[in-house]
């Protein structure tokens, strides 16, 4: 039986914060700091995606598991150490009602349970965690599992926000639930954009959602691995009015993104199934005080050498 403690850092999420990372102690700037961001472990579709049965397949997980061990690895092994890993989505492969859920959901567990207890883990819900078109059961479960599905969380003076994106993919089903996340988000992006009491504002404003705005350029056309334009659009303006500095996704299980008017949209390739050229990896990325520096590595290049040394000089500064 799993003790009620090791479960806790898989929900620390809840009443739409993060437990020990709140705003109250962490509101302050104090220097630059770095960390982890990972897409898409997926357990169970590298062999489905072999066998082309990507709707039925996914019995088979043992892969990606291993995958997850070396990325939590990897991580750990870094000093100093990050100051928190979030996983944007897809934890699984298994849809909400598959026999596989629970196993592949268990099994992930077991991987990043292994993560160092500094570290603490944020989660992104994906479609495959909520399904394509989630429902209040599919949400609930979620949350269940892995805690609040859309919430803020302050680190060393920086505001995040982490979304449910299915919600702007299609909420025909959960109309109410979509609502209610829109009417807490413009909520946190007028509370960012605004200060009160005389207190300053965020640092810097990031968000972290599964399925990108956009793959390479806002003006490029609807796909499954982006947001529809008018979504799409209407984010980037909001975003953009907030002083959102960047949007962290994953989904497209390949490294892609792009830049405009100063948000940078960052598409990570996957710990698990890759659909590209890209190898199983994770994204560093470095938060100072007038930027933020990601690069991508391999986890056989993070395990091995660490990070590279001029984004260790940056957290110096």
């Amino acid at each position: 039986m799993v003790d009620s403690v090791s479960e806790d850092v898989f929900l620390r999420a809840n009443h739409r914060t993060f437990s020990g990372l709140a705003e109250d102690d962490q509101r302050e700037w104090n220097g630059p700091f770095y960390f982890i961001q990972a897409a898409d472990p997926q357990l169970g579709l590298m062999k489905a995606w072999r066998e082309g049965d990507c709707d039925g397949g996914g019995d088979e997980w043992a892969e990606e598991v291993q995958l997850a061990g070396q990325a939590v690895e990897a991580v750990n092994q870094l000093s100093p150490r990050p100051r928190f890993m979030v996983l944007c989505g897809d934890l699984v492969h298994a849809m909400p009602g598959s026999p596989f859920k629970a196993g592949q959901e268990r099994d992930l567990k077991g991987a990043l349970r292994a993560t160092h207890p500094s570290i603490p883990l944020v989660f992104v819900s994906g479609n495959h965690d909520l399904g394509n078109t989630p429902t209040p059961d599919s949400v609930e479960q979620y949350r269940h599992a892995w805690g609040d599905d859309y919430f803020s969380f302050w680190v060393g003076g920086v505001m995040c926000l982490v979304l449910n994106s299915q919600f702007f993919y299609d909420a025909s089903a959960c109309p109410d639930l979509k609502e209610a996340q829109e009417a807490w988000l413009e909520e946190q992006l007028q509370k960012a954009s605004s200060s009160s009491s005389g207190a300053p504002g965020p640092k810097h404003l990031l968000v972290f959602q599964h399925i990108p705005l956009y793959l390479k350029s806002p003006e490029e056309e609807d796909d499954y691995f982006n947001l529809q334009t008018a979504v799409r659009k209407s984010l980037l303006d909001r975003f953009k009015r907030a002083g959102v500095k960047a949007v962290f996704s994953g989904h497209y299980h390949r490294n892609a993104g792009g830049r405009h008017n100063g948000l940078d949209m960052v598409v990570s390739s996957a710990i698990g199934c890759q659909l590209g050229e890209d190898t199983h990896g994770v994204r560093v990325v470095v938060v100072t005080e007038d930027d933020i520096i990601h690069r991508y590595y391999s986890l056989e290049e993070l395990g091995g050498r660490g990070m590279d040394e001029d984004m260790r000089k940056l957290l110096q500064a």
